[in-house]
Parts: C-alpha cells; structure tokens; sequence
C-alpha cells in the first residue's frame, strides 16, 4: 500500500469538479482510494477518517488544493496524481478559452454580470449560511445547493428572504428550473404552464420529466430543500413559493411534491392551496390524504399525470399500471421468477426511495430483508461524490448482492441531465449482468427492475440509456411507482389479482 498526497496552492476548484476527477482517479488500475479536497477543517477530518491524511496534506491551507491517492504500490500512486493534475489542468485551459475571465467573489461576480438576479451557492456548509446571505442582501435569490447548513442558519436566511421578496431554495437543493433554466440536478423540459414546488432534487426531476413526457411544459420549477415543511422551518419557502405561483401568469396549475409537512405546518400549507384559485395536485409521500380543493395523490408520476389531466380538462383517476397488458407480457417473460423472496432497491435519487420503500412497505409488508438503500444520503457521500457522479458505490453494493439468497428482485433508479454521470446505464448494466451471472452460478435467479428519469434531450441519451439496461435483462418501468410495484408483483406473484384485475 501507497499514499501519496500533493498540495497545490491557491487552486481552488469546485467541488463538483473534484468529486469527478477524484472519480476518475479511484477508476485507475491499482488505485484503492482518492481524494481531491480544498483544505478545509472540514476536508480535513475526512481526509483522516479515510486514512488518506499525510503531513503534506495536514499543512495545506482552505484555499489549497489537496490530491491524496492510496494505491497498490508508490508507481502507481504517482502516475495517478500525474493523471489527476492533467485533468485539472485541461479543464482550467479549456475554461480559460470561453471566458475573459474567472470570479473569484460574489462582488466580482457581480461586477462581471451587473444584470444578474441569482447566485447558486455551492460551498461547505460551514460557510454557505455567509455567502447566501450576502447575495440576498445584494438583491439576488439563492440556489442554495450546499448542505450541513444548521437550521437556524436556514430559517434566518428564509426569513430574510422573503422579507426582500427573493427565493432561498435551499439549504440542499438539488434542482431547480427557473425561466427555463435548470439549475443543478436538471433535465431537459420544455416551458410551460404547470409551476412546481418541491422538496429538493430527484422528486422534482422526475415529476417535470413525466409531464414533458405525456406533452406539457415546466412554468417554474421552486425547490425549497428537504427541511422546509418540518416544525422548526415551519414552510417559510413553500408558502412563499406558492405565493409566487399564484401570482405567475403564465403557471395555471401548481403541483407539490414532498415528504409529508409537520402536522403543525400542514394547517398553513392547506389554507394556502384553498386560496389558490389555480388547479393545485399535492404529493406529500406517506401523508394523509389532505382536504380541500386541491387533488391529494400517493406517488410521483400520479402527481404529473393528475396536474396535466386539469390543465387539459380532462377526467383523470390512478391505476397500478399504465398497460397492465405490457406488464402481463413482462411477467411473463421472467419465467419462473425470482428464487428469493426479498427486494433490495439501490437508488441514488432520495425521493424515488423513499416512494418506493412506501409502496413495498404497503404491498409486501414491513419486512426486514426487504431493502431500499438511498444511496445519496450523508452515510454514503462522506468523502465520495454523490451516486448520480459516481456510480461506483451502487455498483460495488450490487456485486455483494448476488451472495445473499434472500435477494431475489434488484430495484433501481437511472437518472439522467446536466450534472448526471455522462453514461449511467453502463456501470449499472455492467454490474448487474455480473452479479446475475454469479446468481445463476449458485442456482439462483435473480431479476432487475428500473425506472429512468429522463427526457429525449438529455444529454446522456434517453433511449440509449434504457435500451442498454433492457440488454443487460433489466425490465424497465416507465415510472419509479410502477417498478415498484412491479418489483412487489414478482416478489409476490398473488398480488396480481390486485394490482392486474383492469388487464382482463
């Protein structure tokens, strides 16, 4: 074993673009490990927790770069620095050739876009609360995509905000479309007239990607952060969003989607639907069924398909399936089924996994060898990038799988757009063939189900990407909500009189 670290100094990179170089050096042959941090106190303390700190790393400063590499022998560790400066390297040219300039301060910023209205705020969390509140008090809303911001930052800031009149979408937003313009986590959607306000990223996604699909378009996408609708924020952006909605001429229907709001913040959010005057559809996952006029729905994609059935005027009621006929076809085509009895859903959006951990929970029961694992959440990135970057982490999980018995399903999300792993089917399709071959080695069957969110013009190739996890042997679900229960259908082949009867 090999650990070598290199500091450069006053080179600073986003972290987005470290989390992908770092991905791109732990790929290498011989690489157990790598890091590509900014000096922080708090990159520190990962650096130590990953066993990757070094003297040099410990001296660099918070506006240092840090490269750290544990590999098979000292060779290797240098040619995958070498291969790390490259990468950054290349990409500050290749920047420096689209821009007279880089800047390095919100002020700067500012002085280089005089016009503009939004800052997003990718930073630590130690230090967003700072840098979010500058730019509200320079006029601009906030994407605030950082997370690890306290909450009483987040409701100082909100506060803030709504007193000037701007968004504070955030703390942990992962995805916005204001005028058309996606901010971090985003897909390709046209505009339209349908706003939504959500919780934070993959709800948000997946719900604009359906609607794009059955011909609508996004007016304004609002994410507010997951902790908006709990009983210390108490729904300060939502209902300020709502508001905003309301007001918006072009948006003539609104959709919610989020976990459910604190009984003590409900109240607030309900009356403000009732004085809408607009069609509104809320999916709150997991709650109760609200009153009112708004149209309460339990899954994602019944929230996109219900607010485009108002705006089209049209009657609109939910079914399990959109062709039970096709899913008659696709059960059939597995034969025998699963030999084990179990589902493991490895996912990388949070909202999918947790729709889909309610819809197991409720067909198949709470049971503890069924698994929804979201693989986004803080236990899995400490010091890795996010699962929609760098896919390797699911991968690595669903290998281990094929040695457990119990498991007889593999559920999974795909989710595609700007800031998305350029392939993602690959690595997934990839692992899963592995670990079906491994399966059947041992006599045991083991089936994949999926659903990808994405749209036509996506970068990543939509049609590409499912074609490539159909031949691996994955059954693809148009819906995160219909794979799941189609995951429940071969885990529990009885529940077809249920979830089918519509078929015959």
């Amino acid at each position: 074993m090999a650990i070598r670290t290199e500091v450069l100094r006053s080179f600073y990179q986003d972290s987005v673009v470290l989390m992908r170089v770092a991905s791109a050096i732990r790929a290498r042959q011989g690489v157990r490990e790598a890091a590509a941090f900014m000096g922080t106190p708090a990159n520190q303390d990962l650096l130590e927790q990953n066993g990757l700190a070094t003297p040099e790393s410990r001296a660099a400063r918070p506006d240092d770069l840090i490269l750290a590499v544990d590999a098979a022998d000292d060779a290797v560790a240098v040619e995958a620095l070498g291969a790390a400066r490259t990468l950054l390297t290349e990409r500050r040219q290749a920047a420096g050739t689209k821009t007279r300039m880089r800047p390095r301060t919100l002020d700067a910023g500012l002085r280089a876009l005089p016009g503009a209205n939004l800052a997003t705020i990718s930073v630590p969390g130690a230090y967003a609360a700072f840098e979010a509140r500058r730019a509200l008090r320079g006029g601009l809303h906030v994407f605030l995509f950082s997370d690890n911001v306290p909450v009483h930052e987040e409701i100082a800031l909100k506060r803030e905000a709504v007193n000037r009149g701007l968004l504070c979408m955030g703390p942990d937003c992962g995805t916005a479309y204001l005028n058309g313009i996606g901010l971090g986590f985003a897909n390709a959607v046209p505009r339209g007239r349908i706003g939504c306000v959500a919780a934070s990223g993959t709800g948000l996604q997946a719900v604009a990607c359906r609607i794009a699909t059955l011909g609508e378009g996004i007016s304004q996408g609002i994410g507010v952060g997951g902790r908006d609708l709990s009983q210390d924020v108490g729904g300060i952006m939502t209902l300020f969003a709502l508001q905003a909605l309301i007001a918006h001429r072009s948006t003539e229907a609104i959709v919610v989607i989020s976990k459910p709001a604190h009984p003590d913040v409900l109240p607030k959010i309900e009356a403000a639907l009732e004085a809408a005057g607009k069609p509104v559809v809320v999916c709150m996952l997991g709650a109760k069924f609200g009153g009112g006029r708004a149209m309460w729905v339990e899954t994602v994609d019944q929230a996109a398909d219900a607010v485009v059935a108002r705006v089209s005027n049209r009657s609109w009621s939910p079914r399990p399936f959109s062709d039970p006929a096709a899913i008659r076809t696709a059960l059939a085509g597995i034969g025998s089924g699963a030999t084990g009895k179990a589902v493991l859903g490895l996912y990388t959006g949070g909202t999918l996994a947790h729709e889909a951990h309610l819809i197991l929970d409720d067909l198949l029961g709470p049971k503890d060898t069924n698994r929804i694992l979201d693989l986004g959440d803080d236990a899995y990135t400490v010091g890795r990038p996010h699962p929609m970057i760098d896919p390797q982490p699911r991968t690595d999980l669903l290998r281990k799988a094929a040695d457990d018995s119990q498991i007889g399903v593999l559920l999974a999300d795909l989710v595609l757009g700007t800031g998305s792993h350029q392939n993602p089917a690959e690595p997934l399709a990839a692992g899963f063939e592995q670990a079906r071959a491994h399966a059947a080695a041992s006599g045991r069957t083991l089936v994949g189900v999926a659903s990808v969110v994405g749209t036509s013009g996506d970068g990543q190739g939509f049609t590409r990407q499912i074609d490539r996890l159909k031949s691996a042997g994955f059954v693809v679900l148009p819906t995160n909500a219909e794979a799941a229960r189609f995951a429940a259908l071969v885990a529990n082949p009885g529940l077809a009189s249920h979830l089918l009867e519509d078929a015959r």
